[in-house]
């Protein structure tokens, strides 16, 4: 009798589990963890390269760096309050998905837990359009230093360019990284080639597309999150039998 009730005990926690919130919640803290963490680090990479490759004078960078360090706050928060977030979307989960699926059953829902699940609702779709911002974004850095790399290619074989080895250069001007009056600027020939050979360039580059990554998963869970809950939402809501607090 035990090991039935046991059993039984296992199976109602199975039924009664939001399998879609477990992989979103998942999905959010691998992706927050892996854009932040390198997002932070790919920041300190871009202000090493600019300071080291592209600028002699401290004044051309100063904005940029504090730039930088803000952008890198704004990725403690925003780590912080994903994980806070997302565990509080896993217990609404939890508490919807045991509710849509003893809808027909003994079970009551509350006036107050369907506002609850509706406040979720709008707080997840109101998150995935800035996230989808956050997303474009974070595509930027990586389509810059792809450029960057793909001048390189282009100067360690010449044979598949027409341009002189020369002309072919990095401008961090160009894409308002710098001042236009910053010195020098812009890298060209065998001296950018050498900077893409160097492991500070190649980390950054890898850490940016990680970051990228990362952005993607969250953009996804959001929208795992963003569906579950709407679902949810409208059988309590057209099905459910309220009783008022």
């Amino acid at each position: 009798p035990e090991e039935q009730g046991l059993l039984e005990c296992c199976a109602r926690c199975l039924v009664g589990a939001p399998f879609a919130s477990l992989v979103a919640t998942g999905l959010c803290f691998f992706g927050v963890a892996l854009f932040c963490g390198c997002g932070h680090e790919a920041l300190t990479g871009t202000e090493k390269l600019i300071e080291t490759y592209f600028s002699k004078n401290y004044q051309d960078y100063e904005y940029l760096i504090n730039v930088i360090h803000a952008f890198q706050y704004v990725i403690y928060g925003t780590a912080s309050f994903f994980f806070l977030y997302g565990a509080l979307l896993l217990a609404e989960g939890f508490y919807t998905t045991g509710a849509v699926r003893q809808i027909f059953g003994d079970y009551k829902t509350t006036i107050c837990g369907k506002g609850l699940s509706a406040t979720f609702v709008g707080i997840t779709y109101a998150l995935t359009v800035v996230w989808l911002l956050v997303f474009a974004c974070s595509a930027v850095p990586v389509y810059i230093y792809f450029n960057t790399w793909t001048t390189c290619q282009s100067i360690a074989f010449p044979s598949k360019t027409s341009a002189s080895i020369g002309s072919l250069c990095a401008d961090a001007r160009m894409y308002g990284v710098l001042p236009w009056n910053a010195f020098p600027g812009k890298v060209c020939g065998s001296n950018l080639l050498s900077i893409c050979k160097t492991a500070e360039f190649q980390m950054t580059f890898h850490l940016f597309i990680a970051a990228f990554v990362g952005a993607a998963a969250t953009l996804i869970s959001l929208l795992t999150f963003m569906i579950a809950a709407t679902y949810n939402f409208a059988v309590l809501k057209l099905m459910g039998r309220g009783t008022k607090f």
